[in-house]
C-alpha cells in the first residue's frame, strides 16, 4: 500500500462515514479500482472506521462523559442521559449477535461489487421514504426500547457493505418519529460499542500487517479521524435541515453507474 493509497482511503472513510453513503460500500469500491491494494482480512478497513470513532468521542465528549457518569448521579439531565446509556447497551445486543453469527459471511460480501451497487440502491430508498414520510421528532428523553432494538437490529444488518450505517440508523429513527438531530446523535454514539467491538475481533488481522505497512494504516486513520469531525458538523446541519433526498439520489446515481460500469 503507498502513501497515496492511505492518503485517499483516510480522506474517502471520513467523508463517508457520517455522511449517509455508506463508507464500507465506498472503500470496497475504490480498493477494487486501486492497483495492488491489499490487506489481511479488513485490517486497513477497521483501522479506518476506529480513526473515525475517535472523532465522535472527541466531538460528543460531553455526551460521551455525562452517559457514564450519570449512574452515580441525580437530577433530570442524568436520568435522561442514564437512560441513553441504557438504551445503547440494549441496542448493541441485537447489532452483536448479528455481527458475530454471520461475520464470515459479511466479510465475504466485500468482495462483491455488484452487491455493493444494489446496497447503495438501497440506502439511498431509505433516505428517500425517511424524508418523505419523517414525523414530528422526539428527544432524547422519548426515546423507548423498541427504538434500541430496532435500530440495534438496522445496525446489525448494516456490516453488508453499500448499506450506510449513519444513514440508515437515522433513516429508522426518522420514521419512527424521532428528532433529526437526536436521531443523528444516538447513531454516532451507537456505532461506538459495534467499531471498536469489530476492532476486537480483528485483532489477528491486524497482527499480520507488516511493519513496514504500519506508518500508512496510521496515515489512513489519523486522516480519516481529521475529516470525520468536519464530517460529523456538516451531517447534522443536513439532517436539521431536512435535505437527506440529495444523499439518496447521489447514492442511486452511483448504484446505478456502478452496476452499468460492471455489466459492461
Amino acid at each position: 500500500m503507498s502513501f497515496a493509497h492511505a492518503l485517499l482511503l483516510g480522506l474517502l472513510q471520513g467523508l463517508t462515514e457520517f455522511l449517509p453513503v455508506s463508507s464500507s460500500g465506498h472503500l470496497v469500491i475504490v480498493q477494487h479500482f486501486l492497483p495492488g491494494f491489499d490487506q489481511p482480512g479488513l485490517a486497513f478497513d477497521i483501522m479506518l472506521h476506529l480513526g473515525t470513532m475517535v472523532a465522535v468521542m472527541i466531538y460528543f465528549r460531553r455526551d460521551i462523559g455525562l452517559m457514564l457518569v450519570s449512574p452515580l448521579q441525580h437530577g433530570q439531565e442524568a436520568r435522561t442521559y442514564r437512560k441513553m446509556l441504557g438504551l445503547i447497551v440494549l441496542a448493541s445486543i441485537p447489532t452483536a449477535l448479528i455481527g458475530l453469527g454471520f461475520k464470515d459471511v459479511f466479510e465475504g460480501m466485500y468482495e462483491d461489487v455488484r452487491l455493493v451497487a444494489m446496497m447503495l440502491l438501497v440506502t439511498g430508498v431509505l433516505l428517500f421514504l425517511s424524508e418523505r414520510f419523517r414525523r414530528p421528532g422526539r428527544k432524547e428523553g422519548q426515546l423507548t426500547i423498541s427504538d434500541a432494538l430496532v435500530v440495534g437490529t438496522v445496525q446489525g444488518l448494516a456490516i453488508i457493505p453499500g448499506i450506510s450505517r449513519s444513514g440508515s440508523t437515522i433513516s429508522i429513527l426518522l420514521l419512527k418519529g424521532v428528532d433529526g438531530e437526536t436521531a443523528a446523535r444516538f447513531s454516532f454514539l451507537l456505532a461506538l460499542p459495534a467499531v471498536f467491538g469489530a476492532a476486537l475481533l480483528s485483532l489477528r488481522d491486524l497482527q499480520q500487517v507488516a511493519t513496514a505497512e504500519i506508518p500508512m494504516y496510521l496515515v489512513g486513520a489519523g486522516t480519516a479521524f481529521l475529516v470525520g469531525l468536519v464530517s460529523i458538523h456538516c451531517l447534522l446541519a443536513v439532517v436539521r435541515r431536512k435535505r437527506l433526498i440529495g444523499f439518496a439520489i447521489y447514492c442511486w446515481l452511483v448504484g446505478a453507474g456502478l452496476l452499468t460500469l460492471t455489466s459492461l
